[in-house]
């Protein structure tokens, strides 16, 4: 959540960073609730110091101290509930975007940085399902629309992915991670998943637990409640995951093959950093990313989303979109996102700089390689498969 005391300061710089979100009057509508609960607290405290007599109260004393104590009791119902008023709305602001994020809320307001690679033309274009094996029609029987099998020579192309990925990332010094999948409440709350997107996620009701639509989720809590060492800062970690969205809403988008599908790999890049470091390290987990697309050989662009494209928790996001050929346009392939103090005020997370107060440490998070990569690599190369990826397993030529 965003730094309350910071924004109440210099509430009217912060309501135009937040209108940019389209999150002006959610603003608004936070700043009316702490307004209110702070009226109340010292109204608390004036109550409270009557009830405290010195010595034996006389009968009279006795009287008026017992309506002073109901008036006690009705104001700290009326706090909690302002309090609680407060710390809900609190919830629906999203982190403040960074001034260089260009305005805008769709595709055509990205602001482009760099282009790598020149697109292939080959004389033929095949589209993904028709270069590897897919099953779709048996996995819909199974589990219904936006699920495929993975297959052959086109399931070990994806394993080898994740594979490079992975060891190139733990060769710079990231901790590996296998995290759980099924998460509680409070961790999709934590990174802000809940409740801007509460709609795409999968919910098990009996017992309590939801589907992570990204390794972020449970590496973000991986130190929830922790004040960390200064001295570990930065805490680096890659995940692989499955991941799962409902896709809600995406009815009619990109309804064939497997570009828009309910359950993914990825491998995630994580960082816990001090907050004078975000920004540095906001584009090593970018230049890492870009470090794997090139080595893949794969045209790709580079750009920055802009303020209502971003997540509700990111403060500015980097997207590496791949070129397919099928579709005669880059597709975003890979996410990269600074989220400030944001999730660390939610999750807890903080650290004590040198001789100070304990702060809310900084969180990144990047994709490194995911399942539309493998995509991209079969429709780009129309079979054949990178060297980078036959050390890790992959066949020479992916075949139906």
């Amino acid at each position: 959540m965003i730094d309350l005391k910071a924004a109440r300061n210099d509430r009217d710089a912060v309501r135009a960073a937040l209108a940019r979100k389209g999150a002006a009057e959610a603003f608004d509508a936070l700043l009316a609730a702490d307004e209110r609960w702070r009226t109340l607290v010292p109204r608390i405290d004036e109550l409270r110091g009557k009830t405290k007599l010195k010595g034996k109260p006389t009968p009279e004393q006795q009287q008026e101290l017992q309506g002073v104590k109901e008036q006690l009791r009705a104001a700290e119902e009326e706090l909690a509930a302002a309090e609680a008023e407060r710390d809900r709305l609190a919830l629906r602001v999203p982190n403040l975007p960074h001034p260089d994020v260009p305005d805008g809320a769709t595709e055509d307001d990205v602001t482009e940085l760099r282009r790598v690679g020149e697109p292939p033309s080959p004389a033929a274009v095949l589209e993904h399902t028709e270069v590897g094996r897919f099953e779709m029609e048996r996995a819909a029987r199974m589990s219904g629309a936006r699920f495929g099998y993975w297959v052959g020579g086109t399931a070990q192309l994806a394993l080898a992915l994740y594979r490079l990925a992975l060891d190139r990332l733990a060769a710079k010094g990231f901790t590996t991670v296998l995290p759980p999948v099924l998460v509680r409440e409070e961790a999709l709350v934590g990174t802000g998943a809940f409740p801007s997107d509460e709609a795409n996620v999968y919910e098990l009701e009996a017992d309590g637990l939801y589907l992570a639509g990204t390794a972020e989720i449970p590496l973000a809590s991986l130190h929830a409640g922790e004040i960390l060492d200064a001295a570990e800062l930065p805490l680096r970690y890659v995940a692989f995951s499955p991941c799962f969205r409902r896709e809600a809403g995406a009815a009619g988008r990109d309804t064939r093959g497997m570009i828009r599908v309910h359950q993914f790999n990825k491998v995630e890049q994580f960082s816990f950093t001090r907050p004078e470091d975000s920004w540095d390290e906001h584009e090593l987990l970018l230049s890492n990313t870009e470090e794997l697309v090139r080595e893949l050989g794969l045209p790709y662009r580079v750009v920055v989303l802009p303020a209502g494209d971003i997540s509700s928790a990111a403060a500015k996001t980097y997207d590496v979109e791949i070129w397919f050929p099928s579709q005669e346009r880059y597709r975003e392939t890979a996410s990269i996102s600074n989220t400030t103090d944001f999730q660390a005020r939610r999750l807890g997370v903080r650290f004590r700089p040198d001789g100070g107060s304990p702060e809310p440490v900084h969180t990144l998070n990047g994709t490194a390689v995911v399942d539309r990569m493998a995509l991209a690599i079969l429709e780009n190369f129309q079979g054949e498969v990178p060297d980078a990826l036959r050390a890790f397993g992959a066949p020479e030529r992916v075949e139906r």
